[in-house]
């Protein structure tokens, strides 16, 4: 079984994001920069909840590199804060990318209130996408949540992309709707022409002990379970669920199988499928509980949780030696990239996959 998303992410034709894409090239006005991911090479997705769209951007970024070493670079978000002019309490991380053509990396940020998209290449620069004359092409989602307020005081609407990937020339979508049950994941061709329906999702959350359709997907990742395309989804405190791909249609109610509960009080924040030494494996960083690692070999040999409980279903070892981590994405075969906050400086590096 091998994961998806690197697979197609780096041997998807390079003609799709030339010709035939749909982009246009004219100033871009982004709501929001909230999760984003390559695709086609060259062409990273931004998700955008403020106005309920998906972008494509060319980032003209095809030079490959295969690897360009260690990374260490220490207080990203102050060196950020001098190269865009402000100061380190105005910029916020919300999500990082590397291209796996150039190994340059991406993020989206905000500084203030203004969404941006900033790259690291791979000789240490820092520079911002400038996005008053880009290529790109938008979709609108038909049935994004209106901007009101859940039980907890946060806008729904800014939630309608929680986490996206790009897998087999569709970009996938976790997020809400505004359908009864919210939870949802959508699945877009690119290239765009329009966005139908999301599929709504439903879990049994072992740890409230009870089936949930209104929670969104935190973080997922694609894999092969059983010889057929699945994703890998986590939700808030913290059930493991797969969900077949193939059911993931317009307006369909998927019912997800929940093989793992790792623990309440938690948010899964980025996920990753590997391999090593033959073996895959699943590492996932959360909010409180770490960063674990999975094997993720005969995922369909767990059997679905479906009573309350606290932990059980795939094991998993939690890696001590990783603190802080936020974001992670696979850097090449051998190395994550990682962003961890440490004694309040927040750090960018590269470790070895474990």
């Amino acid at each position: 079984m091998k994961p998806l998303f690197v697979v197609f992410a780096i041997c998807a034709c390079a003609a799709l994001a030339e010709t035939g894409s749909g982009l246009n090239t004219k100033k871009l006005e982004l709501g929001t920069a909230g999760p984003i991911a390559f695709g086609p090479p060259g062409i990273l997705f931004v998700g955008d909840s403020f106005n309920a769209s998906l972008i494509a951007i060319d980032t003209g970024d095809r030079k490959l590199n295969k690897g360009a070493g260690t990374i260490e670079l220490k207080g990203i978000n102050q060196k950020m804060a001098s190269a865009l002019g402000t100061s380190p309490d105005q910029i916020t991380i919300q999500d990082l990318a590397v291209n796996p053509v150039s190994r340059n990396i991406y993020f989206s940020i905000t500084r203030g209130k203004t969404p941006l998209l900033v790259k690291l290449d791979v000789a240490g620069n820092l520079t911002e996408l400038s996005l008053d004359s880009i290529s790109h092409a938008r979709v609108s989602l038909p049935d994004a949540p209106a901007d009101v307020k859940d039980a907890r005081g946060n806008s729904k609407r800014m939630e309608t992309i929680t986490d996206l990937g790009f897998v087999d020339g569709r970009v996938f979508i976790a997020g809400l709707s505004n359908e009864e049950f919210s939870s949802s994941l959508r699945s877009i061709p690119y290239p765009f022409t329009t966005a139908a329906k999301a599929a709504s999702i439903e879990i049994f959350h072992g740890a409230h002990g009870r089936f949930e359709t209104n929670a969104p997907v935190r973080t997922f990742t694609s894999y092969t379970v059983a010889n057929k395309p699945h994703l890998l989804a986590a939700y808030t405190c913290t059930p493991l669920v797969t969900i077949p791909v193939s059911e993931l249609t317009p307006g369909n109610k998927v019912k997800g199988k929940t093989i793992a509960e790792l623990g309440n009080r938690n948010r899964p924040l980025d996920m990753i499928v590997y391999t090593k030494d033959g073996e895959d494996y699943i590492l996932l960083a959360n909010s409180s509980r770490g960063v674990m690692k999975l094997p993720a070999a005969k995922l369909e040999s767990y059997e679905g949780i479906t009573a309350q409980t606290e932990k059980q279903g795939v094991p998993y070892e939690t890696l001590e030696a990783l603190k802080g981590v936020q974001q992670l994405d696979r850097y090449d075969d051998k190395n994550a990239v990682m962003l961890m906050s440490e004694g309040g400086s927040i750090d960018l590096r590269t470790i070895l996959l474990p």
